[in-house]
């Protein structure tokens, strides 16, 4: 059975204009059979996160949406949360803090029950902390800033489901460059991925490969440092690093990258209707020449020709004078008359 889809969601997803990422959750979870798990732990608002994603998801179409919120690793054991898990479609990991979702869910039961959901073929979705963790290595914490710093950030362990990789959310909003380029220049073999605010990247199994797809009103950014150079390694302090060579991919809407080759998935262009209509209608209008032209059994030169002759025919006498029918023999010229005195007018005539 394939692995699951996997939605990684930069965070501040759009819930009420135009909600297109939760609803594609939904309805990759299975629509109207749809049964979620809704997993809080990160965020500090507790009952009230549940609360909301509850309403959306059952606005939404799904059948049932569970809380599973341990708040210890203690009760990250509990017997009844990974049941909830196991009978799950659909995994959604809130925002929050990080770092204490990954401290209280990875390498225990309920962190277990959510790679083996992915493993079943559910969705597993996560928004700006759910995000982070869907990486073999997390963003801890960290400033933000666009030059890459030696210790800017720290990094703890992920849950996995994305292999050789380290994922940062509200990326561009909270200029979250620097930091990713640090951890990518430490450690060069991972893939560095940036998701902007309501922006997904959709991550499958194609043919044996890990394949991404952007949805939202954003971007991911993505740093391949397979071939960079660094200097990381002797860098003091908060000095800037060195990082040349990285590959630097920004991918809006409707991207495919291939997150097992780190190059970009060729895509077939996509032609505006308004557009395709103008070229349908410039399409009828040249197959109509052609069937002009074919019906005058003539080249156009031949048929420009004989157009010039018939505008003669049709120009207006005054333009050019006919030739008369028949041929006259000229005349003498007559001597001019006298001209004649006026008559006196008569009697009755008007004046």
């Amino acid at each position: 059975m394939p692995k699951g889809p996997l939605m990684i969601i930069g965070g501040a997803e759009d819930k009420v204009r135009k909600p297109t990422i939760l609803e594609h959750f939904v309805a990759l979870s299975g629509g109207p059979d749809a049964r979620i798990a809704v997993v809080p732990t990160a965020s500090s608002l507790g009952r009230e996160v549940v609360e909301v994603y509850d309403a959306l998801f059952s606005k939404f179409g799904a059948a049932r949406v569970d809380a599973v919120r341990p708040e210890s690793r203690e009760e990250a054991h509990d017997a009844s949360l990974v049941e909830v898990l196991d009978k799950a479609t659909g995994v959604f990991m809130t925002g929050g803090n990080q770092l204490k979702l990954s401290s209280i869910v990875c390498g225990t039961p309920v962190g277990e029950a959510i790679l083996r959901a992915h493993e079943r073929g559910a969705v597993v979705a996560g928004t700006s902390a759910g995000a982070s963790i869907q990486s073999s290595h997390m963003v801890a914490f960290g400033v933000g800033g666009s030059t890459p710093k030696q210790r800017m950030t720290q990094v703890a362990a992920g849950l996995g489901l994305v292999d050789a990789a380290v994922i940062d959310q509200h990326f561009d909003q909270r200029n979250r460059y620097g930091r990713l380029l640090m951890i990518v220049a430490q450690s060069p073999q991972l893939l560095g991925i940036g998701v902007d605010e309501d922006t997904c990247g959709l991550v499958e199994d194609v043919d044996g490969e890990r394949v991404m797809r952007v949805l939202g009103r954003g971007a991911v950014t993505v740093f391949d440092g397979s071939r960079m150079v660094s200097n990381a390694h002797e860098a003091k302090r908060s000095a800037p690093l060195l990082a040349s060579g990285i590959v630097f991919h920004t991918l809006p809407e409707g991207t495919v990258f291939n997150l097992s080759t780190r190059s970009l998935v060729p895509q077939d262009a996509v032609v505006d209707p308004e557009d395709a209509e103008e070229l349908a209608e410039a399409s009828r209008d040249l197959r109509q020449l052609a069937r002009d032209i074919a019906a005058a059994d003539a080249a156009p030169a031949a048929i420009r020709r004989r157009l010039r002759m018939r505008r003669p025919r049709t120009a207006p006498v005054a333009t050019r004078p006919t030739e008369p029918s028949q041929p006259t023999e000229p005349t003498e010229p007559t001597e001019p008359t006298e001209p004649t005195e006026p008559t006196e007018p008569t009697e009755g005539d008007p004046a």
